[in-house]
Protein backbone atom coordinates (compact mmCIF):
# COMPACT_ATOMS: atom_id res chain seq x y z
CA UNK A 1 0.00 0.00 0.00
CA UNK A 2 2.73 2.40 0.97
CA UNK A 3 4.54 2.05 -3.07
CA UNK A 4 0.97 2.51 -4.29
CA UNK A 5 0.77 5.93 -2.60
CA UNK A 6 4.22 7.02 -3.03
CA UNK A 7 3.28 6.04 -6.97
CA UNK A 8 -0.09 8.27 -6.65
CA UNK A 9 1.91 10.95 -5.19
CA UNK A 10 4.45 11.20 -7.88
CA UNK A 11 1.65 11.13 -10.62
CA UNK A 12 -0.23 14.15 -8.96
CA UNK A 13 3.42 16.23 -8.73
CA UNK A 14 4.03 15.55 -12.06
CA UNK A 15 0.47 16.35 -13.61
CA UNK A 16 -0.03 19.54 -11.38
CA UNK A 17 3.86 21.30 -10.86
CA UNK A 18 4.62 23.74 -13.26
CA UNK A 19 6.70 22.15 -16.16
CA UNK A 20 10.09 23.48 -16.91
CA UNK A 21 10.00 25.21 -19.68
CA UNK A 22 12.35 24.76 -22.96
CA UNK A 23 14.20 27.30 -24.29
CA UNK A 24 13.12 28.99 -27.39
CA UNK A 25 14.64 28.35 -30.34
CA UNK A 26 17.53 30.67 -31.02
CA UNK A 27 17.95 32.18 -34.74
CA UNK A 28 21.35 32.06 -36.23
CA UNK A 29 22.02 35.38 -36.25
CA UNK A 30 21.45 35.49 -32.42
CA UNK A 31 23.54 32.91 -31.81
CA UNK A 32 25.82 32.73 -28.92
CA UNK A 33 29.64 33.67 -28.84
CA UNK A 34 30.81 29.77 -27.95
CA UNK A 35 28.93 28.97 -30.57
CA UNK A 36 31.04 27.31 -33.17
CA UNK A 37 30.43 28.07 -37.31
CA UNK A 38 29.57 24.36 -37.30
CA UNK A 39 26.65 24.67 -34.57
CA UNK A 40 25.57 27.67 -36.29
CA UNK A 41 25.03 26.13 -39.72
CA UNK A 42 23.00 23.77 -37.63
CA UNK A 43 20.43 26.27 -36.61
CA UNK A 44 19.95 26.98 -39.89
CA UNK A 45 17.34 24.67 -39.37
CA UNK A 46 15.00 27.37 -37.34
CA UNK A 47 12.46 28.91 -39.36
CA UNK A 48 12.87 32.61 -38.17
CA UNK A 49 16.26 32.77 -40.07
CA UNK A 50 14.93 31.21 -43.47
CA UNK A 51 11.93 33.13 -43.65
CA UNK A 52 14.65 36.39 -43.72
CA UNK A 53 15.36 35.12 -47.29
CA UNK A 54 13.22 35.44 -50.10
CA UNK A 55 13.71 33.13 -52.88
CA UNK A 56 16.15 34.33 -55.37
CA UNK A 57 14.95 35.25 -58.90
CA UNK A 58 16.30 33.53 -61.88
CA UNK A 59 19.50 34.60 -63.01
CA UNK A 60 22.55 33.04 -65.42
CA UNK A 61 25.91 34.66 -65.80
CA UNK A 62 27.67 34.72 -69.17
CA UNK A 63 30.26 36.64 -68.63
CA UNK A 64 34.10 36.14 -67.91
CA UNK A 65 35.60 34.14 -65.40
CA UNK A 66 36.50 29.98 -65.14
CA UNK A 67 36.04 27.08 -62.23
CA UNK A 68 39.24 25.80 -60.59
CA UNK A 69 40.01 23.31 -57.85
CA UNK A 70 42.86 23.68 -55.25
CA UNK A 71 43.80 20.88 -52.69
CA UNK A 72 42.18 21.52 -49.29
CA UNK A 73 44.29 21.04 -46.10
CA UNK A 74 41.43 17.98 -45.23
CA UNK A 75 42.86 15.88 -47.90
CA UNK A 76 40.24 16.89 -50.45
CA UNK A 77 40.07 19.57 -53.21
CA UNK A 78 37.93 22.65 -53.71
CA UNK A 79 36.68 24.61 -56.02
CA UNK A 80 36.19 28.41 -56.76
CA UNK A 81 35.55 31.16 -59.55
CA UNK A 82 38.54 32.89 -60.54
CA UNK A 83 38.99 35.85 -62.35
CA UNK A 84 42.65 36.75 -62.85
CA UNK A 85 44.38 39.93 -62.48
CA UNK A 86 45.15 41.06 -66.36
CA UNK A 87 48.79 41.41 -65.27
CA UNK A 88 50.76 39.40 -62.02
CA UNK A 89 49.56 40.37 -58.76
CA UNK A 90 49.29 39.38 -55.83
CA UNK A 91 46.36 41.28 -54.66
CA UNK A 92 43.58 38.82 -54.44
CA UNK A 93 40.40 39.40 -53.30
CA UNK A 94 37.66 35.79 -51.48
CA UNK A 95 34.15 36.94 -52.22
CA UNK A 96 32.18 34.45 -50.25
CA UNK A 97 28.47 33.06 -51.48
CA UNK A 98 25.42 33.88 -49.77
CA UNK A 99 23.60 30.96 -48.17
CA UNK A 100 22.52 30.26 -51.42
CA UNK A 101 25.53 28.75 -52.58
CA UNK A 102 27.78 29.57 -55.44
CA UNK A 103 25.22 31.34 -57.66
CA UNK A 104 25.34 33.35 -60.66
CA UNK A 105 24.87 36.44 -58.78
CA UNK A 106 27.47 35.90 -56.64
CA UNK A 107 29.73 35.33 -60.01
CA UNK A 108 28.50 38.49 -61.42
CA UNK A 109 29.58 40.54 -58.28
CA UNK A 110 32.78 38.85 -58.40
CA UNK A 111 32.97 40.31 -62.28
CA UNK A 112 32.00 43.63 -61.23
CA UNK A 113 34.30 43.87 -58.31
CA UNK A 114 37.07 42.04 -60.79
CA UNK A 115 36.63 45.02 -63.31
CA UNK A 116 36.35 47.83 -60.68
CA UNK A 117 39.31 46.81 -58.80
CA UNK A 118 41.75 46.56 -61.41
CA UNK A 119 44.72 44.56 -60.69
CA UNK A 120 43.17 42.31 -58.36
CA UNK A 121 42.61 38.57 -58.60
CA UNK A 122 39.41 37.44 -57.43
CA UNK A 123 38.31 34.31 -56.15
CA UNK A 124 34.56 33.30 -55.43
CA UNK A 125 34.75 30.08 -53.12
CA UNK A 126 32.50 27.57 -53.47
CA UNK A 127 31.96 26.65 -49.80
CA UNK A 128 29.07 24.00 -50.54
CA UNK A 129 31.53 22.14 -52.76
CA UNK A 130 29.42 22.49 -56.08
CA UNK A 131 26.02 22.74 -54.48
CA UNK A 132 23.78 25.41 -55.15
CA UNK A 133 19.79 26.04 -53.61
CA UNK A 134 17.35 28.08 -55.76
CA UNK A 135 14.36 28.05 -52.98
CA UNK A 136 15.18 29.16 -49.47
CA UNK A 137 14.41 25.81 -47.89
CA UNK A 138 17.30 23.96 -49.91
CA UNK A 139 19.65 26.64 -48.77
CA UNK A 140 18.93 26.09 -45.08
CA UNK A 141 19.92 22.39 -45.72
CA UNK A 142 23.21 23.01 -47.34
CA UNK A 143 23.94 25.64 -44.53
CA UNK A 144 22.93 22.95 -41.56
CA UNK A 145 25.02 20.02 -44.14
CA UNK A 146 28.15 22.55 -44.47
CA UNK A 147 30.36 21.35 -41.22
CA UNK A 148 32.56 23.89 -39.86
CA UNK A 149 35.90 22.16 -40.32
CA UNK A 150 35.00 21.38 -44.08
CA UNK A 151 33.91 25.56 -43.98
CA UNK A 152 37.77 26.15 -42.29
CA UNK A 153 39.37 23.79 -45.42
CA UNK A 154 37.81 25.62 -48.05
CA UNK A 155 39.09 28.75 -47.06
CA UNK A 156 42.41 27.75 -45.77
CA UNK A 157 42.75 25.35 -49.17
CA UNK A 158 42.16 28.91 -50.98
CA UNK A 159 44.91 30.78 -49.16
CA UNK A 160 47.31 28.28 -50.29
CA UNK A 161 46.36 28.32 -53.82
CA UNK A 162 46.69 32.29 -53.81
CA UNK A 163 50.33 31.67 -52.60
CA UNK A 164 52.56 32.86 -49.39
CA UNK A 165 53.46 36.09 -50.93
CA UNK A 166 49.38 37.22 -51.71
CA UNK A 167 47.74 40.21 -49.88
CA UNK A 168 43.79 39.11 -49.16
CA UNK A 169 41.56 40.94 -48.54
CA UNK A 170 37.41 39.35 -47.98
CA UNK A 171 33.66 39.99 -48.76
CA UNK A 172 30.97 37.96 -48.21
CA UNK A 173 26.71 38.45 -47.56
CA UNK A 174 24.40 37.08 -44.62
CA UNK A 175 26.38 33.27 -44.32
CA UNK A 176 29.59 35.08 -46.54
CA UNK A 177 29.38 37.56 -44.58
CA UNK A 178 30.28 35.74 -41.49
CA UNK A 179 32.71 33.32 -43.71
CA UNK A 180 34.70 36.92 -44.50
CA UNK A 181 35.41 37.80 -41.48
CA UNK A 182 36.33 34.05 -40.13
CA UNK A 183 39.06 34.24 -43.44
CA UNK A 184 40.23 37.41 -42.20
CA UNK A 185 40.93 35.50 -38.46
CA UNK A 186 42.35 32.68 -40.77
CA UNK A 187 44.24 34.71 -43.24
CA UNK A 188 46.82 36.04 -40.09
CA UNK A 189 49.42 38.32 -41.75
CA UNK A 190 48.13 37.92 -45.27
CA UNK A 191 45.03 39.49 -44.70
CA UNK A 192 44.63 42.90 -45.72
CA UNK A 193 41.12 43.49 -45.68
CA UNK A 194 37.77 42.77 -44.32
CA UNK A 195 33.88 43.85 -45.43
CA UNK A 196 31.14 41.43 -44.28
CA UNK A 197 27.55 42.32 -45.56
CA UNK A 198 24.79 41.56 -42.64
CA UNK A 199 26.94 38.47 -41.75
CA UNK A 200 26.63 36.83 -37.80
CA UNK A 201 29.89 38.77 -36.30
CA UNK A 202 32.37 36.96 -34.12
CA UNK A 203 31.84 37.09 -30.54
CA UNK A 204 34.79 35.90 -29.25
CA UNK A 205 37.35 39.07 -28.25
CA UNK A 206 40.71 36.85 -28.47
CA UNK A 207 40.37 35.95 -31.96
CA UNK A 208 39.09 39.22 -33.07
CA UNK A 209 42.69 40.03 -31.53
CA UNK A 210 44.83 38.26 -34.07
CA UNK A 211 43.43 39.90 -36.75
CA UNK A 212 45.69 41.79 -39.20
CA UNK A 213 43.17 44.81 -40.40
CA UNK A 214 39.86 46.80 -39.79
CA UNK A 215 36.94 45.66 -40.85
CA UNK A 216 34.05 47.73 -42.79
CA UNK A 217 30.36 46.13 -41.72
CA UNK A 218 27.56 46.89 -43.59
CA UNK A 219 23.95 46.21 -42.32
CA UNK A 220 20.61 47.00 -41.99
CA UNK A 221 18.18 48.79 -39.02
CA UNK A 222 15.76 46.75 -39.86
CA UNK A 223 17.11 43.48 -40.11
CA UNK A 224 15.73 41.21 -37.64
CA UNK A 225 18.54 38.53 -37.61
CA UNK A 226 21.54 40.61 -37.30
CA UNK A 227 19.57 43.61 -35.49
CA UNK A 228 21.18 46.62 -33.93
CA UNK A 229 22.22 45.73 -30.45
CA UNK A 230 24.36 42.69 -32.31
CA UNK A 231 26.36 45.17 -34.55
CA UNK A 232 26.80 47.54 -31.59
CA UNK A 233 28.02 44.62 -29.34
CA UNK A 234 30.13 43.77 -32.14
CA UNK A 235 31.35 47.26 -31.74
CA UNK A 236 32.09 46.71 -28.56
CA UNK A 237 33.96 43.63 -28.94
CA UNK A 238 36.16 45.27 -31.74
CA UNK A 239 37.23 48.16 -29.30
CA UNK A 240 38.09 45.75 -26.67
CA UNK A 241 40.18 43.92 -29.21
CA UNK A 242 42.17 46.83 -30.07
CA UNK A 243 40.93 46.63 -33.85
CA UNK A 244 38.84 49.54 -35.80
CA UNK A 245 35.71 48.46 -36.90
CA UNK A 246 33.64 51.01 -39.51
CA UNK A 247 29.93 50.39 -39.71
CA UNK A 248 28.08 51.71 -42.34
CA UNK A 249 24.14 51.20 -40.79
CA UNK A 250 21.16 51.20 -43.99
CA UNK A 251 17.65 51.53 -43.19
CA UNK A 252 17.03 48.38 -45.07
CA UNK A 253 16.24 44.74 -44.56
CA UNK A 254 18.64 41.41 -44.30
CA UNK A 255 20.18 40.52 -47.89
CA UNK A 256 19.05 44.25 -49.02
CA UNK A 257 21.95 44.69 -51.22
CA UNK A 258 21.31 41.34 -53.19
CA UNK A 259 19.39 42.23 -56.25
CA UNK A 260 17.59 38.56 -56.12
CA UNK A 261 15.83 39.49 -53.47
CA UNK A 262 12.51 41.42 -53.75
CA UNK A 263 13.20 43.24 -51.10
CA UNK A 264 16.13 44.87 -53.04
CA UNK A 265 17.16 48.01 -51.86
CA UNK A 266 18.79 49.76 -55.03
CA UNK A 267 19.89 53.30 -53.39
CA UNK A 268 20.67 51.44 -50.34
CA UNK A 269 23.28 48.44 -52.03
CA UNK A 270 24.33 51.31 -54.60
CA UNK A 271 26.06 53.39 -51.49
CA UNK A 272 27.05 50.74 -49.76
CA UNK A 273 28.98 48.64 -53.02
CA UNK A 274 30.65 52.55 -53.14
CA UNK A 275 31.88 52.56 -49.34
CA UNK A 276 33.27 48.98 -50.13
CA UNK A 277 34.73 49.40 -53.54
CA UNK A 278 36.66 52.74 -51.71
CA UNK A 279 37.41 50.59 -48.83
CA UNK A 280 39.24 47.55 -50.94
CA UNK A 281 40.92 49.63 -53.45
CA UNK A 282 42.62 51.60 -50.15
CA UNK A 283 43.62 48.39 -48.79
CA UNK A 284 45.02 46.83 -52.25
CA UNK A 285 47.04 50.37 -53.27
Amino acid sequence: MRTIFLLLTAFMLNLYLPKKQEPAAIPVCHTPATTSLNEMAGLAANASFVELHENPLTFIYQGAGEMVTFPTPDGKTASGFLLKSAKKSDKWLFVYQEFWGLNDYIKQEAAKLHKDLGDVNVLALDMYDGKVATVREEAAKLMQSAPADRLSAISRGGISYAGKNAKIASIGWCFGGMLSLQNAILGGKQTVGCVMYYGRPEQDVEKLKTLNTDVLGIFGSQDQGINPEMVAKFEENMKAAGKKVTIKMYDAVHAFANPSNAKYDAVAAADAYKHALEYLKKKFS
